[in-house]
């Protein structure tokens, strides 16, 4: 399934209900084995996956920067902590450190990050598909799957797998 992102946010609208459903069932009752099970089909989504195809999180969204973050690419970019915050960033209504506009003001138009070796923890671990109590951030992957196709990906092989085991 190669879904485009163009197309993305329509199709999870399309699915919302669906996978709120599974979500609530899932954070009421985990498999024991979820954590493991997320592992295993983001490492199998993500070696079909180019994000270099995409970047739609990059486009799209702002990750929050940590203190260490701010700190990390400040030095790359030779400037202060606090160049690099009134030049890149504010502090949104829930006292987070994001960028003020979209696309990412990193993002070359071939979709690579200028920063990418000190990029920010969130985008590291972005979409965060392979945390460990995944049943904990579901709120948080409900938003990802309308930006990540690989996301959105994820959840639809794991709501089979899931399906599958309960027949």
């Amino acid at each position: 399934m190669v879904i485009n992102p163009k197309n993305i946010a329509a199709k999870a609208a399309a699915h919302k209900k669906e996978h709120q459903t599974f979500f609530k069932k899932l954070k009421k009752k985990p498999p024991k084995d979820l954590d493991q099970t997320m592992q295993q089909l983001h490492d199998e989504v993500f070696e079909e996956t180019d994000c270099l195809d995409c970047a739609n999180c990059c486009k799209t969204t702002s990750p929050i920067f940590t203190p260490k973050d701010v700190s990390r690419i400040a030095k790359r970019l030779k400037m202060s902590s606090r160049q690099f915050f009134d030049t890149y960033l504010i502090t949104d209504d829930d006292g987070d450190m994001v960028l003020p506009t979209s696309p990412c003001p990193f993002l070359f138009s071939d979709h690579k990050c200028m920063i990418y070796d000190v990029r920010p923890k969130a985008c590291a671990e972005y979409p965060h598909t392979d945390r460990k109590k995944f049943h904990q951030i579901t709120n948080l992957t409900l938003n990802n799957l309308s930006i990540c196709p690989a996301a959105f990906k994820i959840v639809e092989k794991l709501q089979d797998k899931i399906k599958a085991e309960n027949l």
